[in-house]
């Protein structure tokens, strides 16, 4: 897995390096304290997985990630505990606070294979058996219109009916293809082949219409693109 860091403390690169190197399946191709260096080169070369800072001069992780048109995998790394909500929100893998340990960056960089392997595999399959009541139901991502979260239940709903089944937000994003859905809202993911219109702040499937997160427009806009 491709991944390269960006902070604007050069110490704290190098504590990434030096975790990164102990990690077979993470390959840190480059670091950088430039965050308009690091966004040319994510224009140009494939990344799988982003170590990023917060606070930093000039622009902000999260405002750096909003600007980026193809978003990786993401693992936020800052001393400031008040931005975990929000990074979570923009659905980061992780949330490391510094200074972390080694044992604490194996089980972020465990926890991005275990997604990154969850994608790849599911890009490949054309629908999941979900557990609903006391059976499982098989359903095709095709059938699926979009997915609302209902407490500790998500509902798939579909063109003649819907099913609620027991898992949380993280959990469904794990199964399903990175290709066929985007999440829209904290409460939203759409099926993209299914989506009529978008608009600012909403958009609409077959004759409903869903919100659209403020922190989740860019994405949207990429995939009407």
């Amino acid at each position: 897995m491709i991944a390269i860091a960006l902070d604007d403390e050069p110490f704290a690169l190098e504590v990434i390096r030096s975790h990164a190197s102990k990690v077979s399946f993470i390959e840190l191709k480059a670091v950088f304290t430039d965050a308009f260096k690091a966004m040319e080169y994510m224009r140009r070369e494939q990344v799988d997985l982003l170590f990023l800072d917060i606070k930093m001069p000039d622009i902000s992780g999260i405002e750096f990630l909003h600007s980026l048109n193809k978003k990786p995998l993401v693992v936020f790394t800052t001393a400031y505990s008040e931005h975990a909500v929000t990074s979570f929100e923009l659905d980061a893998v992780d949330y490391l606070l510094k200074p972390f340990s080694l044992p604490r960056f194996v089980k972020a960089c465990n926890k991005v294979q275990e997604l990154y392997d969850a994608r790849n595999k599911n890009n490949s399959v054309s629908y999941v058996f979900l557990k609903t009541g006391y059976e499982q139901v098989k359903v095709n991502f095709d059938d699926i219109y979009y997915l609302e979260a209902a407490g500790n239940y998500v509902n798939f709903v579909m063109k003649d009916r819907s099913l609620l089944s027991r898992m949380t937000f993280g959990e469904l994003e794990s199964l399903l293809p990175e290709a066929k859905f985007i999440r829209i809202h904290r409460s939203y993911v759409a099926a993209i082949d299914h989506i009529d219109r978008i608009e600012r702040h909403q958009v609409h499937i077959n004759g409903k219409t869903i919100p659209v997160g403020e922190s989740y427009m860019d994405r949207l806009k990429i995939s009407n693109r």
